[in-house]
């Protein structure tokens, strides 16, 4: 396809280093002690761009905080990589799990390859498998699909010489993939005592990649000032918290304009957002799904909650680092990784399991007790292979809450957000497809799968573009959100991706 040429980015050219989102001259960050590479030494002088050093070497995610940095920049990666599109100009974290399914169904293995290899060097350089490769993206994740992405490229029988390259490409990744899983383990992404995760961001404020969408956090609080009854207490008076700040944790979160003070945060009629509001936000988007109303109003309480989805990735993970072990010929490794799987599966089936509804809801761990919002990641579990056969077919008799004409919308609610009703996306459509596929429902899997691609084609049709999002209900990608990312951003790769893969599965 040429939209991955289109989308190709590397160190060695201009348009890598474009950042529509802040629009800053250009600058090129390497790791803390990283030589020069000859390439960047030669952009350097091509683009203009500054080239520097982070501060200092990073293990894990919050060692270096992006309002430590002279501005922001592009993060060093040594492959050339594919970008979603449009706005969003680097590589992302799980964007790129369908990206190289994608590439793998072109045949373009080096450059799939040399993505899970970028995303090495970052869990080596960067402390983990960042939200993107800029540096306003030092203090969180995105949903974790490394292993994923690994297996997908070591299964690839073309994507390497002979089986002993690829067997020695796969134990070289072991450690780091080891690492990345760490950042889930920490007290931060723990969601309480429940034994599972939570997404989570190392910083506090208004995120900054926001600065080309200044309305978005005044559109928040215009809507909770017209919705009193249905705001959870995200909504602040400026007089009530008066500096050094609404948590006596956080002064500077007040006060300190170079951190994001009150004199940076939105304000309507008098009213703010709380820090807390914020910590939500910015958890939201290391979730991937921003945003919705899935954890409140605008996801402002996503950090309150044990997602399906991060569980389900996260038990897909352990049980994928298993398999690596016994691949390796790790006996005591396949043991350890199991472990963790069962325990996860057996938290999972106590927090998040509603039998009575016949589907998975996040769990508020905060308040202890499940959400009522029917969000598509209930069928994650399928992708990750932890349902039971019962609870599989369960699913399958609930997947009218979710099914329209164009393909799977998010959710049953328009709360005018572009990760609810009416919008359809190819990753979230492509995990169920495959959990279906696993549970032998190939009749559902290929019925949703063209009702997809339809739309797909539809709307390549009027415009001969590939989109972002998708109206699964008038089957066109005119989107109309209410607030947030407003703009149906052409490329599209992950959309591409998942194209692909339908269309093979179609074929037989």
């Amino acid at each position: 396809m040429e939209a991955w040429e289109t989308l190709t980015r590397s160190m060695d050219e201009c348009a890598s280093l474009t950042d529509v989102k802040v629009m800053t001259h250009p600058v090129l960050y390497l790791p803390a002690g990283f030589a020069l590479p000859e390439k960047v030494a030669e952009l350097k002088h091509s683009c203009y761009v500054q080239v520097r050093s982070l501060p200092r070497k990073i293990h894990s995610l919050g060692d270096v905080r992006p309002e430590e940095l002279p501005g922001p920049g592009l993060l060093y990666l040594p492959n050339p990589y594919i970008v979603p599109g449009g706005r969003f100009n680097e590589m992302y974290g799980w964007d790129s799990y369908f990206i190289v399914l994608g590439l793998l169904r072109s045949g373009k293995h080096e450059m799939a390859r040399g993505m899970v290899e970028n995303f090495l060097f970052e869990v080596e350089h960067y402390g983990t498998v960042l939200n993107a490769n800029r540096t306003y993206y030092l203090t969180r994740s995105q949903p974790p699909f490394l292993t994923a992405m690994i297996r997908a490229v070591y299964e690839d029988k073309d994507a390497f010489p002979d089986r002993r390259t690829a067997l020695a490409w796969l134990s070289g990744t072991f450690d780091l993939a080891r690492k990345y899983y760490e950042t889930w383990t920490h007290p931060e992404h723990l969601a309480g005592h429940t034994g599972l995760a939570r997404f989570y961001d190392f910083d506090s404020g208004p995120v900054p990649e926001l600065a080309d969408d200044s309305r978005y956090f005044h559109d928040v609080i215009e809507w909770l000032l017209k919705h009193p009854h249905d705001d959870p207490g995200y909504l602040v008076a400026h007089s009530s918290h008066p500096c050094p700040g609404e948590d006596a944790g956080h002064p500077e979160f007040d006060c300190n304009p170079k951190t994001g003070g009150v004199r940076k945060h939105a304000s309507v009629k008098g009213h703010r957002l709380t820090h807390d509001f914020y910590r939500g936000d910015r958890a939201m988007r290391e979730s991937g799904f921003d945003s919705s109303f899935r954890f409140g109003p605008f996801c402002g309480s996503t950090h309150h909650y044990a997602p399906v989805c991060l569980n389900s990735l996260l038990f897909r993970y352990e049980q994928d680092m298993a398999h690596f072990a016994e691949i390796l010929g790790a006996p005591h490794e396949k043991k350890y990784w199991t472990a963790l799987a069962d325990q996860r599966v057996d938290a999972m089936n106590e927090y998040l399991w509603r039998e009575d509804e016949g589907t998975f809801l996040d769990y508020n761990f905060v308040k202890g007790r499940p959400s009522t919002y029917h969000y598509l990641s209930a069928y994650y579990p399928l992708w990750a292979g932890l349902a039971t056969e019962e609870q599989a077919e369960l699913l399958r008799s609930n997947l009218d809450v979710f099914e329209r004409s164009g393909g799977l919308a998010m959710s049953a609610n328009p709360s005018g957000m572009q990760w609810d009703e009416p919008y359809g996306w190819a990753p979230s459509n492509w995990m169920v497809v495959e959990g279906l596929m696993n549970y032998g429902y190939r009749e559902d899997a290929c019925r949703i799968s063209q009702a997809f691609v339809e739309t797909i084609e539809a709307s390549f049709a009027v415009d001969a573009t590939v989109r972002e999002k998708y109206d699964v209900i008038r089957g066109n990608a005119k989107v109309h959100v209410s607030a947030g990312y407003k703009e149906n951003v052409i490329g599209f790769g992950w959309t591409n991706g998942v194209y692909l893969k339908m269309r093979e599965l179609l074929a037989f």
